[in-house]
């Protein structure tokens, strides 16, 4: 199966953001060369531990860094900005790198209400408007008349010779309708929303409705470190759920070295919550890796899996990347 990666552009410890967006450019021209189908990069905004605030400028320098891989947003925020003007930023990077500029679409605000307020400033519509913004931008991506009246004359520029791939991205049922909807290929968050992944991509295809695309395409985005052995693996479950508690305290930040999450006092019941939560992550040797994201992929019928790793080095990162196209026979 086609393995991709979603890259958040995390702010290590003792790191800046340069460092970080350094990181992004050098894992993507590795992942370039491991034989990995796609590059999608996030948008986050006032984050101290995500640099990823503005997807489509650095797809312009990973697209230029690297020679085969698909590169795109994973994704843009639509309700945000401007149909049109996402269309205009898509058309040109595709222009750029024809044949290799991933579209992707979704409708979490990537923020706080504050920020996501100054985000849309001057934008009168709200959230209810966010089906027909979908509309007209496919429409203006492909050349076809949008759906506003008003825009139909519109000439949008320039004119690649090939058309971005649109995808929603989402983590409810909400957005696989609207997948389904405007017939756009679909990628489901589950690393954020494990519990329906199978039955909102089941809904996707059923309730497909060939327009964009003639047929459903559909992957499945999942958390996972693959580890050299099953020791490094329970370091870096521990390492995940002390992040996590200190989270819930308020404490934001990059992750627990591994010597802060070895020495961690868990108690039994801290111990418990992080096994049951262990649904939204896959963390193992690159063989147990492997053999969960193929069950994941086939029980909700995903085409490919896209792949968020974050590790407290990047090191560590870039070897997950690597040993998972070693046991996925990429190349």
């Amino acid at each position: 199966m086609k393995l991709g990666v979603l890259d958040q552009s995390p702010i290590a410890r003792g790191e800046d953001a340069a460092q970080a967006l350094a990181n992004t450019t050098a894992l993507a021209r590795r992942c370039d060369e491991l034989g990995y189908h796609r590059y999608w990069v996030a948008e986050h905004h006032a984050s101290d531990s995500l640099a990823s605030s503005s997807p489509e400028i650095l797809i312009t320098r990973l697209a230029g860094e690297t020679k085969r891989i698909r590169v795109g947003s994973g994704g843009v925020m639509l309700s945000h900005y401007s149909p049109f003007k996402v269309a205009e930023n898509f058309r040109l990077l595709e222009t750029l790198y024809p044949g290799r500029i991933d579209l992707g679409i979704g409708r979490a605000p990537g923020s706080d209400g504050l920020t996501a307020a100054a985000l849309a400033y001057g934008n009168t519509l709200g959230i209810e408007y966010y089906p027909a913004k979908v509309k007209d931008m496919i429409a203006w991506v492909t050349d076809s008349k949008p759906l506003t009246p008003a825009f139909q004359k519109l000439k949008v520029t320039p004119r690649p010779a090939t058309v971005p791939e649109v995808w929603m991205l989402g983590s409810s049922f909400d957005s696989a309708d609207y997948a389904a909807r405007f017939g756009l290929a679909f990628s489901f968050a589950h690393f954020i929303a494990p519990e329906p992944t199978v039955r909102a991509m089941q809904r996707y295809r059923e309730t497909f409705q060939a327009e964009h695309l003639a047929k459903p395409q559909a992957s499945v985005g999942v958390f996972a470190i693959a580890c050299e052995d099953e020791e490094q693996a329970e370091l870096f479950l521990k390492i995940r759920e002390l992040q996590r508690i200190r989270r819930d305290q308020g404490r934001h930040g990059p992750p627990p070295t591994p010597e802060e999450a070895a020495s961690y006092p868990f108690s039994e019941e801290q111990l418990a919550a992080g096994r049951s939560r262990r649904s939204r992550q896959i963390v193992g040797t690159p063989a147990v890796v492997k053999q969960e994201i193929e069950a994941l992929a086939a029980e909700c019928g995903a085409d490919e899996a896209i792949v968020l790793t974050i590790t407290p080095t990047f090191a560590d990162r870039l070897r997950s990347y690597e040993l998972l196209a070693e046991a996925f026979g990429l190349g």
